[in-house]
């Protein structure tokens, strides 16, 4: 069988010099790609039923919490899964299989949960913009322009490049993980790496209050370029390239309501 260099051994999980089986990699690859195709399954399947409006479409927080969840499962584990396949590397021989797959799933759990975290403010947010609109068709138009500004200004922004920078090369912050206490240890990896992804990419969520949070379109090209930022070897450009493009969709929003299908029901509607 072919094997491939895995980084473990039993006291430090990523410490050279063990062999890791290249079928168990391809099995825990397809485990979370079968997880995110499964995500947008259901995803596009919610958004085809309920269409494109602002706000929260009327949904109460437990169910747009579920739909978010599947959201962000659906858009960022193709990309986080390098990492967690990394880290699935360094528990492959500390545990069994039922263990193994309890760890792997405490890890994807724990970054799940900082998006889930993450979008109650979602909730507010669309919340608050619905409100706005409805009471003044006129304010979606700043509101979408504040957005793309938001989301243009912090892609070019020295934050964004700290956390895009760990989330392109985690490897020096899993060692670090390993020195954790092993009973909560994987819950806290994924935690962790959940939190520089969401200060990666949460502008990037901003945009859709004026695309639109069930806009299938736009959750695929943010699906993508988040793909790219973090695993294309131009990733960083990309970043600064989307952040220009953001800049000058702030600019033209005002003039242009086509670019604001996520706030254009309610303006049309007054």
């Amino acid at each position: 069988m072919r094997t491939i260099q895995r980084p473990i051994t039993n006291d430090h999980p990523l410490r050279p010099g063990v062999l890791l089986p290249a079928r168990d990699l391809a099995v825990a690859w397809a485990l979370i790609l079968l997880i995110a195709a499964l995500a947008w399954v259901l995803t596009v399947g919610q958004a085809l039923d309920m269409g494109i409006e602002p706000g929260t479409m009327g949904m109460a927080l437990p169910l747009f919490l579920v739909l978010w969840l599947a959201m962000m499962a659906a858009m960022m584990l193709p990309s986080v899964a390098p990492v967690a396949v990394t880290w699935a590397k360094g528990i492959a021989r500390q545990s069994g299989g039922a263990t193994r797959a309890l760890r792997t799933t405490e890890f994807v759990s724990g970054y799940l949960i900082v998006w889930t975290a993450f979008g109650l403010l979602a909730y507010g947010a669309l919340a608050l913009t619905g409100h706005l609109v409805d009471q003044d068709p006129d304010t979606g138009k700043w509101i979408g322009a504040a957005a793309f500004a938001l989301a243009g200004l912090y892609q070019l922004g020295p934050l964004k490049n700290i956390c895009l920078r760990h989330c392109r090369s985690p490897m020096a912050q899993l060692m670090r993980y390993a020195s954790y206490r092993p009973r909560t240890r994987d819950l806290r990896v994924g935690l962790h790496h959940g939190a520089y992804c969401l200060g990666c990419c949460w502008a990037l969520m901003v945009v859709l209050i004026p695309l639109g949070v069930m806009n299938i379109a736009a959750m695929a090209g943010l699906a993508a370029l988040i793909f790219l930022e973090k695993l294309w070897y131009r990733g960083p450009r990309l970043a600064r390239v989307a952040g220009v493009a953001f800049l000058v969709l702030a600019v033209l929003a005002p003039f242009h309501d086509w670019l604001l299908p996520g706030l254009q029901s309610s303006m049309a509607a007054m």
